[in-house]
């Protein structure tokens, strides 16, 4: 004999079905979105903040007023400067913005060309400057001779950045967490970018330099001799100003 089971419990065992489907749908994207949120957001200062190294302009500015060509002596000296830093660090050519249909567009003229001499004194060749002319945008502001050239730089930023509060809030997952807020570290990581000497330090070291052979045959000699190897400077005594410790 076959038992037939009333419609409201096939009903009820539907809706059952139904709402464990919808719980586990919706548990699943629960879980995703938290996954993707945590993860959009370190916990090392040196993921959420890094060191990037790229190409950027190393530029000055030189003022030239419309009753004097030339460059001042503090001008030649920053002039100077970029030259033997292009030199070095430069990986392109010196672009040297100049103003015209300006009041002192003859001015900057002149002192283009004591700039041609001044970057040739510092072993610039002819064909590592170009020369870009525009108009001001602003004609009631002083037109400007900018001198810059691309190099290699390590660059973070921006700093300053705060999503959420510091303090204690409902919102607020990281502070319970003891976990450091998101600006943290930044202005370390931009200070260290702005120190270093060569960017690409951070990327890989320097190989070792010669030894000095001469000092190292020296050093050896005592040691072999039984001789102290310590160096000695018989000058140091003389800018003593005291006999204490003796």
């Amino acid at each position: 004999m076959t038992t037939q089971m009333p419609p409201h419990s096939n009903r009820g065992v539907c809706i059952a079905g139904v709402l464990v489907g919808l719980a586990v749908l919706l548990g699943a994207c629960t879980h995703t979105d938290q996954a993707v949120t945590a993860a959009s957001i370190p916990d090392d200062y040196r993921q959420r903040h890094p060191i990037a190294v790229q190409e950027a302009d190393q530029s000055i500015v030189l003022f030239v007023g419309r009753g004097r060509g030339g460059l001042s002596p503090s001008q030649r000296t920053d002039v100077m400067g970029l030259g033997q830093a292009w030199l070095h660090e430069a990986t392109g050519a010196i672009t040297a913005d100049l103003p015209i249909d300006t009041p002192n567009a003859r001015s900057a003229a002149d002192a283009l060309r004591e700039i041609h001499t001044v970057l040739a004194a510092a072993g610039v060749p002819p064909r590592g400057l170009i020369v870009r002319r525009y108009h001001p945008d602003d004609p009631r502001q002083m037109a400007t001779i900018r001198l810059s050239y691309p190099k290699i730089s390590a660059t973070v930023g921006p700093c300053g950045t705060w999503p959420e509060d510091l303090g204690p809030s409902i919102k607020n997952k990281s502070y319970f967490e003891n976990k450091s807020y998101f600006n943290f570290g930044c202005a370390y990581q931009r200070n260290m970018a702005a120190m270093v000497d060569n960017p690409a330090d951070l990327v890989q070291p320097r190989p070792e330099t010669p030894p000095y052979t001469a000092r190292r045959s020296a050093a050896f000699e005592k040691y072999r001799k039984g001789a102290p190897t310590t160096t000695s400077y018989p000058e140091a005594d003389k800018a003593k100003i005291s006999d204490a410790g003796k």
